[in-house]
């Protein structure tokens, strides 16, 4: 999302962002976007959000905690016009995807939203009311196949942790949202702000959009077992050290035959592929961030040659490393780095 923004402004008239709720759903997916509005709010000394929680009711909502959340509106009481339509996840979801009168109010307040989103499983309801027919979109990785083959018109991208296609935004589980909301803000009031409001809560800024929801802690599966566990994390803080069996099995204090095994055992995929995906995820992470030249790059994720790094992005995303930076280049890198060297 662009950083280039106008900046806030205290006396601009606040957007109102109304999150939609059902029974079933998850309260970090409601809470977790909404407080980083309202830190928004608080850091900038401005209401540049108004927040409202939305039921269809207007009646408290069970959780999936087991706990109620209070709305502060009934839908068929909101009149204004929506700036920013979001919708929860949760386990709810599947229920709230049949109720033809939400989906019938989800249909009609797109028309008067200048852009609507959801979070994690909240795509399903997104889907099931048309807004996402032709769009690409993102959810929770496991359910991502779900959302596909239910939705065929919809090209799903399970890996990535946001996406937008025109004004409709979708995100991957929980904590994506998060990144969303900080993406939005960064829309709407540039990245000074986005950064501040993120150090407020102690997160990132926000992974890039692009960026995988498989990240190295989300994706690693670390062994049970403490000598396999011993030996992946070595491995994630010595991406350029020789990561083979033999080095690993060492680090693991296990003979290599046994350490091939109970790593595959443990993690479901072998320590190869685990080594290639580690590095991979450096890479592009390096690539999103700075603008140093692919051989760097290479040398530094551990990669033997450029040719290596290059056959792992076209392997896992069908890209080449410059096509990938292009898309995915972070905004800071763009406004602080100085011109890339060719990749």
């Amino acid at each position: 999302m662009s950083s280039r923004s106008k900046s806030s402004n205290p006396r601009v008239k606040p957007r109102f962002v109304a999150m939609l709720i059902y029974p079933g759903v998850m309260a970090m997916d409601v809470y977790g976007p909404l407080e980083a509005f309202a830190a928004a709010n608080s850091v900038a000394g401005a209401p540049l959000y108004r927040l409202a929680i939305v039921s269809m009711t207007g009646k408290p909502v069970e959780t999936s905690l087991g706990v109620p959340i209070m709305p502060s509106i009934a839908a068929s009481a909101i009149k204004e016009k929506v700036d920013t339509l979001l919708i929860a996840g949760g386990l709810g979801q599947e229920q709230a995807s049949k109720d033809r009168r939400l989906l019938s109010w989800v249909q009609a307040a797109k028309g008067r939203a200048r852009r609507c989103g959801s979070i994690c499983t909240g795509a399903f309801i997104l889907a099931a009311a048309g807004l996402l027919d032709g769009k690409r979109a993102t959810t929770h990785w496991a359910k991502a196949a779900d959302l596909s083959q239910l939705y065929p018109t919809i090209n799903v991208e399970a890996e990535n942790i946001f996406i937008r296609d025109g004004h409709v935004y979708t995100s991957a589980g929980v904590t994506a949202g998060i990144d969303l909301a900080l993406g939005l803000i960064e829309e709407d009031h540039g990245r000074t702000l986005a950064l501040r409001v993120a150090r407020a809560l102690v997160v990132y800024l926000k992974r890039t959009g692009g960026q995988s929801q498989f990240s190295n802690h989300l994706q690693a599966q670390f062994a049970a077992s403490p000598p396999v566990r011993l030996a992946q994390e070595w491995a994630l803080e010595n991406l350029s050290a020789d990561l083979g069996i033999p080095a690993l099995a060492a680090k693991a204090h296990m003979s290599e035959r046994n350490f091939r095994r109970a790593f595959t055992e443990e993690t479901g995929e072998s320590p190869r592929d685990f080594v290639e995906r580690i590095r991979f995820d450096a890479a592009r992470i390096l690539f999103e961030e700075s603008h140093l030249p692919v051989q760097v790059v290479a040398a530094r994720c551990g990669f033997p040659t450029i040719d290596g790094l290059r056959r792992a992005f076209a392997r896992r995303l069908g890209v080449t490393p410059q096509e990938y930076r292009q898309r995915f280049r972070s905004a800071e890198a763009d406004d602080t780095a100085p011109a890339a060297a060719g990749i």
